[in-house]
């Protein structure tokens, strides 16, 4: 096996796609140098201070630039502004000798095979013998960079394609050469997963690999059939987003994020290389070529098929190149499609629907899948990659061939030949040997169709798939809101799956079930799940029908419930790890923060958010923070309780939410301690092996001890703070009321300042407090209108 380490790396290229690689490598800490060229001309400011081309801060220029760019973009590449310190600027003329000390090199300059091929040959002058070399090329031949080189140059060498912006798209295409050693190809693609946290497909060496051809065909057949359709911009994308399993950006507001400049280059670089009636697809039409000439690139110049005029949204008519107000489809299968449930029974109700919505997306689903069948072999091995490919780096919920099962592949193909499509022979003969699905489920097991047999679809071993895990071994327990899994080696999983994975009296019926059971029969319990988010917070419809009905004594219990199955949480006698990931607000922050360790997903964006809906953290999130701050202390530091509650105190009255899991630890809502996942699906197998690592330590559960408060004197600091933001019109009256609780929580009530208190004393101030807040009409009337518009209300 290749003994490789990647400990530093190098970027050639500092554009956004080469700072945004080299911010995500920074991200999972590995320190970067980032290269580009040196400038020709001063810069007046230059100038100005008397600096000569000659001089390192003007010769490096380019590449600092761009790394400090990195700490204003959005979405924000770095999970962490700290991360940007790994990152060292330099310039392809004075540090390519610094290549020495390097493990990787990855080249991210203009897409030109010459320029390519020009770097390379300087690469392999100053790289050390066995560094991986690899080209972020979008599609010219991986194979034409190497001619030429040294022979262990070409052996370390592939091509990885990563998707804009790094940070967040999960597909990376690896592209071996004739040359690459199967070694090093096998270590980038568990690196990728592992390390960088990817989705990692191998792709074959040919026109925009797998994603991008398939991708950009299917956004060219969208546009054609569009204008042939007579339906505008808008119209079509608001049936070619959720409603079909794509991204919310459709189709067109993708073009605009994406960059028609961008986009007109890949297409252009499979239209210089196919030929006939493919060709004839990757031809740009007329109007983006105006577009482009017009500099209405899309979203980094401000418009593009969308132009966005104060608070309205206008669209782009594509035969005037005037803009007018944006529109939606209206027809009879769109509505019966947002009855059903599951995107295939969407998709089903659709495509064979004969008005206008169902036609359009026949034609273009059709065309799309077909044109995938065509290209397996030459593009991929196999469907899983390329269905993979597609769901990874396009956001698509279903790959080519699993929407093609779900809308059902006899039925489909018969209709297809009706209407002349020519369906690929490979197709027709699986139908004809007995074979109706591209995939198919067995004992638990996922297995796909390849060549007149159905093979295992292969997974990482650090993937816990909890569907197929239910399907195999069943439910130790579940109800309408939570499920125990035994997801094996002595481990417990309690799973949330309400809606929204909101908090209610099943859910803590659940965790306390959880917690008893894992404590007789299990080495720990991990909290977790694979839903759309991690937990969004308790159920405010509940609660508010509650607190309308005057039903205070019920709210009452399920408070002191919460309070109870979270203290059981934290001092059960067998590790609790939390695995959150996305939204984990309000009750999703408090079930993880009493957690004996947690483990979460890089993409976490963890707060105590209920002042929003008018009210203050009722799960014992108050007093959880703050303990994790008093705990976040280094020893022997003397510890200035009032600078604690002052930043507890500020992150919950300004319902602060982190960016990502690094900013969660920054806020302290992780500790140093808890751990992060890169990727998102080895996440639950990471919680479970530090549940197993706790028990084989010898976990000893928490001793109960008692908290020292800032008290009276405290309070009175922290009112004086908020009266500060309330004069300056940054807290409302209601605002203030509600700070004024959370205040008074924080500090303890009226003890003197250092008194230690019990949490249970906490608990009961942060009850009484919540209880107060429901009742006020204001507060029911935020609540009322985060249930209606799903945004806050400032009242």
């Amino acid at each position: 096996m290749l003994n490789q380490l990647i400990k530093k790396a190098a970027v050639l290229g500092s554009g956004v796609m080469g700072s945004g690689i080299a911010a995500h490598l920074a991200n999972i800490g590995i320190p970067t140098l980032l290269l580009d060229i040196v400038p020709r001309e001063l810069t007046k400011e230059e100038a100005a201070k008397g600096l000569t081309l000659e001089d390192k801060q003007v010769r490096n220029r380019i590449s600092a630039a761009n790394i400090q760019k990195l700490l204003k973009q959005k979405p924000a590449p770095l999970t962490s502004k700290k991360n940007i310190a790994l990152i060292e600027a330099g310039n392809l003329e004075d540090d390519l000798v610094k290549l020495k000390d390097v493990d990787w090199v990855i080249e991210v300059v203009v897409e030109n095979l010459n320029v390519k091929k020009q770097v390379f040959e300087k690469v392999d002058q100053f790289r050390k013998p066995g560094s991986i070399i690899s080209s972020n090329t979008s599609g010219i031949s991986v194979e034409a960079m190497v001619e030429g080189r040294s022979e262990d140059f070409q052996k370390h060498f592939l091509g990885t394609h990563f998707f804009n912006p790094p940070r967040y798209l999960k597909l990376l295409e690896v592209i071996p050469t004739q040359y690459t050693d199967p070694e090093v190809l096998s270590f980038m693609k568990t690196f990728g997963e592992d390390v960088l946290g990817k989705g990692v497909v191998v792709a074959k060496d040919t026109p925009n690999f797998i994603a991008n051809r398939i991708g950009t065909y299917g956004l060219l057949v969208t546009v054609r059939e569009m204008m042939k359709a007579e339906l505008s911009v808008g119209e079509v994308d608001s049936i070619t987003g959720p409603l079909i399993g794509r991204a919310k950006s459709a189709t067109f507001r993708t073009l605009d994020v994406v960059g028609l400049d961008t986009f007109y280059h890949v297409a252009g670089n499979v239209y210089e290389k196919v030929e006939g009636e493919e060709k004839e697809v990757f031809k740009v039409p007329e109007f983006l070529n105006k577009m482009i000439e017009n500099g209405w690139l899309g979203s980094k110049t401000g418009q593009g098929f969308f132009l966005k005029k104060g608070k309205e949204i206008l669209e782009l008519d594509p035969n005037t190149l005037e803009y007018g107000p944006r529109k939606k489809l209206s027809a009879p299968s769109i509505e019966l499609a947002k009855q059903e449930k599951g995107t295939a029974n969407k998709l089903k109700a659709l495509v064979y629907a004969n008005d206008k919505a169902g036609q359009f997306l026949w034609t273009t689903f059709t065309q799309n899948i077909v044109y995938s069948a065509k290209l397996l072999g030459e593009i991929a091995d196999d469907i899983v990659a390329i269905d993979r490919a597609m769901k990874w780096g396009f956001g698509w919920e279903m790959g080519p061939f699993e929407t093609w099962d779900a809308i059902g592949i006899e039925k489909s193909v018969q209709k297809m030949q009706e209407s002349g499509i020519d369906v690929p022979a490979w197709v027709l003969e699986m139908l004809e040997k007995g074979f109706t699905s591209f995939y198919k489920e067995e004992d638990g097991e996922l297995y796909f169709y390849d060549h007149g047999e159905y093979k295992l679809v292969e997974f990482n071993p650090k993937v816990i798939d909890l569907k197929k895990l239910k399907k195999q071994k069943g439910v130790i327990k579940k109800n309408s809101g939570a499920s125990l899994i035994d997801i094996g080696d002595g481990v417990a999983l309690l799973e949330f799956h309400s809606p929204n994975n909101a908090l209610g009296f099943d859910t803590i019926q659940m965790i306390n079930f959880a917690i008893d059971e894992v404590e007789k029969n299990y080495k720990g319990l991990v909290i977790g799940n694979q839903g759309k988010n991690f937990c969004v917070g308790a159920n405010l419809a509940m609660m508010l029908m509650e607190a309308q009905d005057d039903n205070y004594d019920e709210l009452d219990m399920v408070v002191r419930q919460l309070h109870s199955a979270m203290l059981k949480v934290k001092y059960s006698s067998k590790p609790v790890v939390a695995a959150p990931f996305s939204m984990t607000l309000g009750g999703g922050a408090e079930v993880c923060l009493p957690a004996s360790k947690i483990q979460a997903s890089s993409e976490t964006y963890m707060g105590l958010v209920e002042v929003g809906v008018g009210l203050l953290p009722g799960g014992g999130g108050n007093k959880e923070l703050y303990i994790k701050h008093l705990e976040g202390l280094p020893n022997g530091v003397q510890v200035d309780l009032q600078a604690v509650a002052n930043k507890v105190f500020e992150t919950i009255a300004t319902a602060k939410v982190s960016t990502s899991a690094a900013e969660a630890r920054d806020n302290n809502f992780l500790s140093a301690a808890d751990g992060i996942s890169i990727n998102s699906d080895h996440q639950l197998y990471d919680a479970k092996q530090a549940v197993l690592a706790l028990h084989e330590q010898g976990y000893k559960p928490r001793v109960r001890r008692k908290v020292p408060v800032v008290g009276e004197p405290g309070y009175a600091t922290l009112l004086l703070g908020a009266e500060g933001m309330r004069l300056s019109g940054y807290l409302s009256d209601h605002d203030m009321k509600i700070a004024k609780k959370i205040a008074y929580v924080i500090a303890g009530g009226k003890v003197p300042y250092g008194t230690e208190v019990d949490e249970q004393y906490l608990l009961d101030l942060e009850r009484e407090a919540f209880l107060s807040l429901i009742r006020e009409p204001k507060t029911q009337q935020r609540m009322q209108h985060m249930l209606l518009k799903g945004k806050p209300l400032r009242n």
